[in-house]
């Protein structure tokens, strides 16, 4: 739990170290989740993927480093209102430990408190340079995610499936599965064609192209194959997609 609160009784120290006044930061960590529930991190972090991919939670997938062996591990920083959704299907007593330990500490506020000796000072820059180091890796780790959506979302022009996989940098045979899966193409009975789904044509992620076929023999019916494509737009979400999956 992340909750840190500046009253601002000496203006210098706590300017000196970064900590505004009156801020407050609330947080619980997926990690503290499992030690409070006694459940494994790895079970925490599936139930919390599994929400963030039906958008019921906030992805915010944040890596930190272990304290024993220095390693860089992934949690998620998940707010008051999230913690209680991924804590909803377990049972009533682990449930009530979160909501104590929410409450146990609004009580008490955390407050930060203004160094009043010398050591203490220089703890509270060790801590600060800490929480430095974890916020440089967030932005480290984050850093090609973004220019990559970035480059995407400036492409022109909607492009196939196979194509997108290229700038995606992914097997097309992944591309498709993914989304087949998520349901933005579909194939009819008997058909190898993929046809869009009219929502995702709606978001503007994906639009058809539609080729005139040879009338149809024995009724003499005109005929049309669809392809669909991906826009700019729907290549941008695709990538977001893949790097949730990883």
């Amino acid at each position: 739990m992340n909750i840190n609160t500046a009253p601002g009784n000496t203006r210098n120290v706590a300017t000196f170290f970064g900590q505004p006044e009156n801020v407050s930061r609330h947080s619980m960590s997926s990690r503290e989740i499992a030690e409070l529930t006694g459940s494994t991190h790895d079970n925490v972090l599936k139930t919390v993927r599994a929400l963030v991919s039906k958008g019921v939670v906030s992805s915010n997938d944040t890596p930190y480093i272990h304290p024993q062996n220095g390693q860089v591990y992934r949690e998620f920083l998940l707010s008051q209102r999230d913690t209680l959704v991924v804590v909803s299907g377990y049972s009533v007593e682990l449930r009530a430990r979160i909501i104590d330990r929410w409450q146990e500490l609004e009580v008490r506020g955390d407050l930060f408190q203004i160094p009043a000796t010398y050591a203490e000072a220089l703890q509270a820059a060790a801590d600060q340079a800490k929480e430095n180091q974890s916020l440089r890796l967030v932005i480290l780790d984050q850093e090609p995610k973004v220019a990559a959506i970035k480059r995407l979302a400036s492409a022109g022009g909607a492009i196939c499936i196979s194509d997108a996989a290229k700038q995606l940098q992914v097997p097309p045979s992944k591309l498709f599965k993914l989304m087949s899966a998520r349901r933005w193409i579909f194939q009819r009975g008997g058909s190898k064609r993929w046809t869009a789904y009219q929502p995702q044509i709606n978001r503007g992620y994906l639009v058809h192209k539609v080729t005139a076929l040879t009338p149809d023999e024995q009724t003499g019916a005109d005929r049309a194959a669809f392809q669909p494509l991906v826009t700019p737009k729907g290549l941008t979400r695709l990538a977001e997609l893949l790097q949730e999956a990883t």
